[in-house]
């Protein structure tokens, strides 16, 4: 079997990013990945201007208690006019600074007296100024290839006024679901017989990430009826995604089908839950299959499908993000898999797991909001530094 660090490191050096690139508006551009990194044709601010009302001055102007004729006003979107020697401008937050002035007051720091101010504070030069490019200087790269776009992306992209930008081609993924024993929501179940929650999960999941789905549906346990579905799937298709049937009973039939219609490159990973995940091709297209357990797709996918999917969308930070927390639970019995338990993050920061590990376990998906990984041979006792991965991000 592969540890998880090498069955991750072979997905990835297999992620081909998709060569198909297309150029979208700015508001259709939530969660796509940029295809060529953006520059500012501008500075922001692109002028020095106020960060705050109040009054703009020379500071040599200004000794305590001064009273200084109010010369001009000056509200943001307005072009003022050089200050006056010995005068105050009033001016507003994000208004540019007239020449001749080095400092803003504060309103606060100011009393009006009819067409004059005084000035209760002695200003120091630049303050309370917001520098012309302090933001974002002209022809600096604001975003990189690779970036996948979110809300303050798009804001900074519009802040230098960029209307479009040239992202990766959304991924095409075929997914269908194998067991005899699975129903689709809303039909009555019959003794044996289960709901395919794995198709709403992944649905979920490829939905967040942005890519295009096509849903085969439930494929009968057949070899035949599982060579024609990965066909069908692998036409058209940027990646075919199978949950179910790629473990060793005599009715998993998707490891022989793969190897059938293509190739079969890894089958085994040394983890719990999830150790049948299957990564090969049909015909030429990419191929993952993921284990049916509900809880062992859902683990398989987060630490192994999505980091691939997310390097073929043309993603360049696509590693899961571990960070160190504190467990306030045990585990006395050190596995001989890397194991990814569920928990979540209590009201004293550390982190409670959930009492059900079961890779059947539903329900632990639900509650948690991260997974430790935890090595082999590792156990953990109350107090120990774990690695916590988040499932933030839309996972």
């Amino acid at each position: 079997m592969l540890s998880y660090e090498q069955a991750l490191e072979t997905l990835l050096a297999a992620a081909t990013p998709l060569a198909g690139r297309e150029t979208v508006d700015l508001l259709a551009a939530a969660g796509r990945v940029l295809a060529s990194p953006v520059r500012a044709s501008l500075d922001v601010p692109p002028a020095d201007n106020s960060a705050m009302d109040g009054y703009a001055l020379r500071v040599a102007d200004v000794a305590p208690g001064a009273l200084l004729e109010v010369s001009q006003r000056i509200p943001a979107g307005s072009a003022p006019v050089a200050l006056r020697p010995g005068t105050a401008a009033r001016i507003f937050t994000g208004a540019p600074i007239p020449l001749g002035a080095d400092a803003v007051v504060m309103q606060e720091k100011c009393i009006a007296e009819g067409e004059a101010v005084r000035v209760e504070h002695a200003p120091g030069a630049g303050e309370n100024i917001r520098r012309a490019g302090e933001d974002i200087a002209s022809g600096s790269v604001v975003l990189s290839a690779g970036t996948r776009l979110g809300a303050a992306h798009l804001g900074l992209l519009a802040s230098i006024g960029v209307a479009q930008v040239e992202v990766f081609a959304r991924l095409r993924i075929a997914v269908f679901f194998t067991g005899d024993e699975l129903v689709t929501p809303g039909a009555p179940l019959r003794s044996g017989q289960i709901y395919n929650s794995n198709r709403y999960v992944l649905h979920g999941l490829l939905g967040a990430l942005g890519c295009v789905v096509t849903d085969l549906g439930i494929v009968p346990d057949d070899l035949g009826a599982t060579r024609s579905a990965l066909r069908e799937a692998a036409a058209g298709h940027d990646l075919v995604l199978t949950c179910g049937g790629v473990s060793v009973g005599e009715e998993d039939h998707v490891k022989a089908a793969v190897v059938s219609e293509g190739a079969l490159e890894t089958w085994k990973i040394a983890i719990k839950p999830g150790k049948p995940f299957a990564l090969g091709r049909v015909g030429e297209t990419p191929f993952i299959g993921l284990p049916g357990n509900p809880v062992s797709s859902y683990a398989t996918f987060l630490m192994l499908a999505r980091p691939y999917i997310r390097r073929r969308q043309g993603e360049t930070d696509v590693l899961p993000q571990a960070v160190q927390a504190r467990a306030d639970f045990s585990w006395p019995k050190a596995g001989a898999l890397r194991e990814f338990l569920r928990v979540r993050r209590n009201q004293a920061g550390g982190l409670e797991l959930f009492p059900k590990q079961g890779s059947g376990v539903l329900s632990s998906c639900a509650w948690a909001d991260g997974l430790v990984s935890n090595p082999p041979g590792q156990i953990i006792q109350p107090g120990d530094l774990v690695s916590y991965i988040p499932l933030g991000d839309g996972l």
